[in-house]
């Protein structure tokens, strides 16, 4: 029976792996993204791929990107880092995260939160995923504004012909009106 149960989480757990390699299999839109500096133009976006530009500063062109210019290494780390390193040395109890004391595992939480932000200040300044989003947006109203444009082309051609056909029932004489409304020859069933 305890074979059973293992296998079935196996392959319960199997089928939820799979489920994210099924997921990519659709297309979405193909997306280029290019930084580009100071007043250089932002290449166009074609027909099948959305151009995303992030612009920086033109004194940004030749430097190290902003991710690449710090180190983790111990030499670079200030005192005042080494110090509050050094304050939670021993640190047991409530909110430390050890698992030292009552409540120790509560830290856990906060310290990853903290974590978090940290590497939200220090991330990327290019938000590609907003800049994603607008190009979307863009593109969109775009499109709609095409469709206003193409029905309103439509519904003046379809007055011009609703006109002119108009026009041509009023020039017709009364045996051309009884003619066009006779009814159509029945085809012949010997043929």
């Amino acid at each position: 029976m305890a074979s059973f149960v293992a296998s079935a989480l196996t392959l319960a757990g199997l089928a939820c792996l799979s489920t994210p390699a099924a997921a990519q299999d659709k297309g979405g839109d193909k997306v280029n993204q290019v930084i580009v500096y100071g007043d250089d133009p932002c290449p166009e976006s074609s027909d099948g791929t959305i151009t995303v530009c992030a612009r920086l500063d033109e004194s940004e062109r030749y430097r190290i990107p902003e991710g690449l210019r710090h180190s983790d290494d111990p030499a670079n780390q200030s005192w005042t880092d080494r110090v509050r390193s050094y304050e939670t040395v021993g640190d047991f109890g409530a909110l430390s995260c050890t698992p030292v004391g009552a409540g120790g595992d509560l830290g856990c939480t906060q310290k990853l939160i903290d974590a978090a932000y940290a590497e939200k200040r220090t991330g990327s300044s290019v938000r590609f995923k907003q800049l994603i989003e607008e190009e979307r947006a863009k593109r969109l109203s775009k499109i709609d504004e095409e469709a206003a444009e193409t029905q309103s082309r439509v519904e003046e051609i379809e007055k011009e012909y609703l006109e002119r056909q108009r026009r041509a029932q009023e020039e017709q004489t009364p045996d051309e009106k009884d003619a066009s409304e006779a009814p159509l020859p029945k085809p012949d069933d010997n043929q």
